[in-house]
């Protein structure tokens, strides 16, 4: 039997896939089903409904009549441009005790990690199966896993006793992230020579009245907003994070686009604050307008949503919680992750089953040049892995 790789080895391997998020990942799921089906273990590819070479794996070991764990996480990465990286990005490079490399941390160190679990698991008397998720395009939105959930949703399983997501949080137990709403806003204006400026609607100048209103919004909800405890910053955000509009200096701009976004606690809603920021906009507009003389009442903003997805709170007494407790060293911290993650659309499939975030490698390294993950944190992975694994041997008890 072939000898099965470790996660330090499979991890070399995962960085030297280029699977940026918009691009394909099928060879770095083909590599993955090839090791697996030397294990005998089943796995099935849930393709993008546009892009083949785009996709999910779903696979499972052990029988498939009984509540599991299920271990989940993304092979998309974040670009590399224009970052001032000092080792191949797409290239591991071991050296002082960490592996450097794109998606070491953000989460190719986890995926290796549960690749290696499932090929080990293989050979153990599992009583309960262990299921593995790896889904595409994870950073721009947790697009790709939605089509992996719609194709579970079908399937029946058993509602899992945890699903894992492996997203680096330094091995602590994370319970919770807030949710996240993405908007675009298109303000129109009427294009003119800029000699004759206070005539024509100023799009970009629209665009400011939207971010004047963005910044009093965040500064109600700083002060007067629902309040979580447990977030570095326990009340909802909102943030402007790109614009874009004008042609030149000389002429009036009829068109500026505005991305902004908005990460929300359990008791808020993205459409009761996304009212207010709409509000407060049209407000600005109206003023402006009287100020400068015109007669036309000017065109609130356009505003469509580009991605969405909720947010996850899941209780510290689960048995599926407590059972991850037992797996890692004792008084391991409980903690909210600052980042949104697949986990609050598992905990939309099954609303019985604890949805922890919990996985090697530091957040703080994620997305920057030089992203690393430390050998320590793979091990630490590997061994709760492994305890877990153990857990689903017990047929009774293993919640």
């Amino acid at each position: 039997m072939t000898a099965t790789p470790s996660s330090l080895a499979l991890l070399h391997e995962l960085i030297a896939f280029p699977s940026v998020s918009r691009s394909p990942n099928i060879a770095l799921l083909e590599r993955i089903q090839a090791l697996l089906n030397q294990a005998g273990i089943a796995s099935s590819l849930v393709c993008d409904p546009t892009d083949p070479g785009r996709a999910n794996l779903f696979a499972s070991t052990g029988p498939m009549d009984a509540p599991g764990i299920v271990l989940s996480g993304h092979t998309d990465v974040v670009p590399v441009q224009g970052q001032p990286w000092t080792s191949p990005p797409f290239e591991a490079t071991q050296r002082d005790g960490r592996i450097y490399g794109r998606g070491s941390a953000d989460m190719k160190g986890f995926v290796a990690c549960a690749v290696h679990t499932m090929l080990q698991a293989a050979d153990k008397p599992l009583q309960r199966p262990l299921h593995l998720a790896l889904s595409y395009d994870e950073e721009i939105g947790c697009v790709g896993v939605r089509h992996l959930l719609q194709a579970l949703r079908q399937r029946n399983l058993p509602a899992p006793l945890l699903c894992l997501v492996g997203e680096p949080t330094l091995m602590q137990i994370g319970l919770g992230h807030k949710g996240k709403s993405a908007y675009r806003a298109r303000c129109c204006g009427q294009e003119g020579h800029s000699g004759l400026a206070p005539r024509f609607a100023n799009a970009i100048h629209a665009a400011a009245d939207l971010v004047s209103a963005i910044r009093e919004v965040q500064s109600d909800l700083a002060t007067t907003g629902p309040r979580e405890a447990g977030y570095a910053i326990p009340y909802t955000t909102i943030h402007a994070g790109r614009i874009e509009g004008g042609k030149a200096l000389n002429i009036v701009p009829g068109e500026c686009v505005l991305d902004f976004e908005i990460r929300f606690v359990t008791d808020d809603h993205p459409d009761d604050v996304l009212a207010c920021v709409r509000e407060k906009t049209l407000v600005r507009m109206q003023q402006a307008a009287q100020l400068q003389g015109c007669t036309t009442a000017p065109a609130a903003p356009a505003i469509e949503q580009l991605v969405a997805y909720p947010g996850l709170r899941t209780a510290s007494n689960a048995p599926g919680v407590q059972l991850l407790a037992r797996c890692l060293p004792a008084h391991t911290p409980h903690t909210k992750v600052a980042f949104g993650t697949e986990g609050g659309l598992f905990q939309q499939l099954w609303d019985k089953t604890p949805v922890v975030v919990c996985g090697p490698g530091s957040i703080e390294v994620a997305h920057k040049a030089d992203e690393y993950i430390e050998l320590a944190q793979l091990d630490a992975c590997d061994a709760m892995l492994a305890q877990l694994t153990d857990s689903l041997c017990l047929r009774e008890g293993a919640g």
